[in-house]
């Protein structure tokens, strides 16, 4: 890959292991508002499975938990996401050797941030977990107006970086938001299979397929 001059990454369960930190979130979440409840792990399990992997619309989601969840005294909608964005942010936890990882890179390539979310959620999580100044580049799909797979917000990225895309390499978990976004916007992809199954229909083809952030640096040498 002598072709490589940047480096870019998905977010959730790439960069950040989103699976641990929403399942933390869950966990402080029933503990503030349900107490002692005797069910807390199965009702943890229930928010997980509602959440979709972060998919759900979050309120959505909470509504869906106001009417399933037994509830002392039950709190707003509005409540639940302050709560939300407040503590899930607090929870964030990084994917096995991401600091190492982006470190290495950032030594021999320009690094970039594509992610789709909230601005509040996204900045806020990237900040608790101390790695913006490992970034050349950032977008969270709020601030940009158009959230992946759509092509623009990756060609935002290389405009940002002066690249063309057949000189970067993006890495993330989504078969369609990550890889064949990636893909169309003329970029080469590496796919990191967490939750996320492959697609049936996707024309993209990731170059390489990883399980964990320590196989990648083998791949960019």
């Amino acid at each position: 890959m002598n072709w490589t001059r940047a480096v870019l990454f998905d977010l959730d369960n790439t960069i950040l292991d989103r699976t641990l930190t929403f399942r933390r979130f869950a966990e402080s979440f029933v503990d503030s508002y349900l107490g002692d409840a005797d069910t807390k792990q199965d009702i943890v399990e229930r928010i997980i499975v509602l959440d979709r992997d972060g998919y759900k619309d979050k309120e959505e989601l909470f509504t869906e938990l106001l009417e399933e969840l037994p509830w002392k005294v039950k709190p707003s909608v509005a409540e639940l996401m302050e709560y939300y964005g407040r503590e899930y942010v607090n929870n964030a936890v990084l994917m096995d050797q991401a600091r190492e990882v982006l470190q290495d890179l950032k030594a021999r390539f320009k690094i970039g941030l594509i992610t789709n979310g909230k601005t509040r959620i996204q900045y806020g999580k990237i900040d608790r977990l101390g790695i913006r100044e490992l970034f050349d580049v950032i977008l969270v799909s709020e601030e940009a107006g158009v959230k992946k797979p759509d092509s623009r917000i990756f060609e935002m990225a290389l405009e940002r970086l002066s690249l063309h895309a057949e000189a970067c390499l993006y890495i993330g978990d989504h078969p369609a938001n990550d890889i064949e976004g990636a893909c169309k916007a003329g970029m080469q992809t590496i796919w990191m299979q967490v939750n996320q199954p492959w697609r049936d229909g996707l024309k993209a083809k990731p170059i390489h397929t990883i399980r964990n952030l320590a196989e990648l640096l083998p791949l960019v040498p």
